[in-house]
């Protein structure tokens, strides 16, 4: 209307918009997906690698001497799986976990070494690995996982 009270001619663009919109909106929301997937995958992550560190402070904190000051067994890989891992696994199912504990030697404190003609104690080590099978819906499955290594100092 504008244009005609102004003696201009009228533009002949009506389908403009719809032709850039075809080009543009398929972009941007691929653009969009992928964000949100990489956010999603971020956090992901964070989560085991968090559970990660949750089940070797756990396995490190539960070992041969906290054993025997409580009167209870050391923990085992299921108590590790059990106590720290599966209460804090939010929006991961069991089936799409897995874990794995594994010490230097044993789960006390210390181990007795050679070095050097002299008998030492060196500290014990465990090692906890955590692995999530992610299907992502739209890229099909991807495997996210996170190790753990903590010293055994109880």
């Amino acid at each position: 209307m504008l244009l005609r009270k102004t003696g201009l001619p009228r533009s002949r663009r009506s389908g403009t918009v719809l032709v850039e919109s075809a080009f543009v909106y398929p972009v941007l929301f691929f653009l969009m997906i992928m964000i949100v997937l990489g956010a999603m995958m971020a956090f992901r992550y964070q989560l085991v690698a968090h559970l990660a560190r949750e089940g070797s402070r756990y396995a490190a904190c539960h070992g041969a001497q906290y054993a025997a000051e409580n009167n209870t067994s050391a923990a085992t890989p299921q108590d590790v799986y059990t106590n720290a891992i599966a209460p804090q696994a939010g929006g991961i199912g069991a089936k799409d976990l897995s874990y794995s504990v594994t010490w230097d030697s044993d789960n006390r404190q210390y181990r007795t070494a050679v070095v050097d003609d002299a008998v030492v104690n060196v500290a014990n080590t465990v090692a906890v690995t955590v692995t999530c099978q992610w299907d992502t819906v739209v890229f099909g499955s991807i495997t996210v996982s996170s190790t753990s290594v903590s010293t055994v100092f109880y």
